[in-house]
């Protein structure tokens, strides 16, 4: 499996994300949206840690399927409207250090759940 990250001259540079990703071979893993419930189902705390929280249950579903941060190719980021975006991104690189993938800000009335603050999906391709 080969991940090729596209970032062109002519496009801003950003060392939190790439514009691209080329994948060639390996298996798609496909991340259903994660808020920051614990292991009991519940949610805690403010939207940093939530978002904390959320990526923390990203890495446990793809480690679950073997891979690792690096296998990470796309992050959708969906935030509650209202909610500070630099303190979900700081905490989140609690977590996701070193992120390279590509990734989507959204913001929203609510999510599912009342008291859910934030959500991440994402797509990783393993090997």
């Amino acid at each position: 499996m080969t991940i090729t990250r596209i970032n062109p001259e002519s496009l801003h540079t950003s060392p939190a994300f790439s514009q691209g990703i080329l994948v060639e071979g390996g298996r798609t893993l496909y991340i259903g949206g994660q808020n920051g419930t614990d292991r009991q189902g519940e949610i805690h705390g403010d939207f940093a840690q939530q978002t904390e929280q959320a990526a923390r249950n990203v890495m446990v579903v793809v480690e679950a399927a073997g891979g690792g941060l690096a296998d990470i190719v796309k992050l959708t980021v969906i935030l509650v409207d209202g909610q500070d975006l630099l303190a979900g991104y700081q905490a989140s690189m609690k977590v996701l250090a070193g992120y390279a993938g590509t990734i989507t800000g959204l913001r929203v009335a609510g999510l599912g759940r009342p008291e859910a603050l934030v959500e991440i999906e994402g797509i990783a391709h393993l090997s």
